[in-house]
């Protein structure tokens, strides 16, 4: 049962790090952190991400510009690129690591320990990338949120909302911590016997062969 257990957290840890790594790539570079719905032109939307800014019209279709300069922008959108950076080459080096670690690959069976500590590497290398992915998705949710009721700006003036790639964010993010918990998991249970590989069925083989003449000599004798 316990083999079980580490062949499914591994199993399950590399997928969802894998699919948690896809859309935390994908909320970075998509344009759609935060939107604003303009009342006064309901066919035109504004949307805002790490890197550039889109309009959107029912008969212009998409239209989006990027930024000018980094140091321009707000103090959010700067962490937040460096971190979700971080995050995306943090995954990366979780999956190839941990991918090293598995029972499943045939890759130096007779290294147990070192496979051990690869897997579990990898895991908290995954959880790390799902920390840095959180961090900035939250900080942009929260200054959204303090800018939409914020009591100064008059209600007039549009207010920025939750777009869907902070969703996707999240998501990303719960995703590579599961993952990476999955894969520590999977490392700290109970390990499979090494399958026999050619030279330690040729040793069994010889033995059983030694014990056989040692088995008719005494019979002869």
């Amino acid at each position: 049962m316990p083999l079980v257990f580490r062949t499914v957290a591994q199993l399950a840890g590399v997928s969802l790090s894998l699919l948690g790594w896809v859309l935390s790539c994908l909320a970075n570079y998509l344009p759609h952190w935060k939107n604003l719905n303009l009342e006064l032109n309901e066919m035109e939307n504004w949307t805002m991400g790490l890197w550039q800014t889109c309009v959107i019209q029912e008969e212009g279709g998409m239209q989006c510009k990027d930024f000018d300069s980094f140091l321009a922008l707000p103090v959010e959108l700067r962490i937040s690129r460096i971190l979700m950076f971080l995050s995306n080459g943090l995954g990366f080096l979780g999956l190839l690591v941990s991918g090293f670690g598995l029972d499943c690959l045939r890759i130096a069976e007779r290294q147990r320990d070192l496979k051990k500590r690869l897997l579990f590497l990898g895991g908290v290398v995954l959880w790390m990338s799902g920390i840095t992915a959180l961090i900035p998705v939250s900080w942009v949710a929260h200054i959204t949120v303090q800018e939409f009721w914020d009591e100064t700006i008059p209600d007039i003036v549009p207010r920025w909302e939750f777009g869907d790639a902070l969703f996707i964010g999240w998501f990303a993010g719960f995703f590579l911590v599961l993952g990476g918990s999955l894969l520590n998991c999977g490392a700290c249970s109970a390990q499979a016997p090494p399958a026999l590989g050619r030279y330690a069925a040729a040793a069994a083989v010889h033995d059983r062969c030694g014990q056989l003449q040692m088995k008719s000599t005494d019979l002869q004798t």
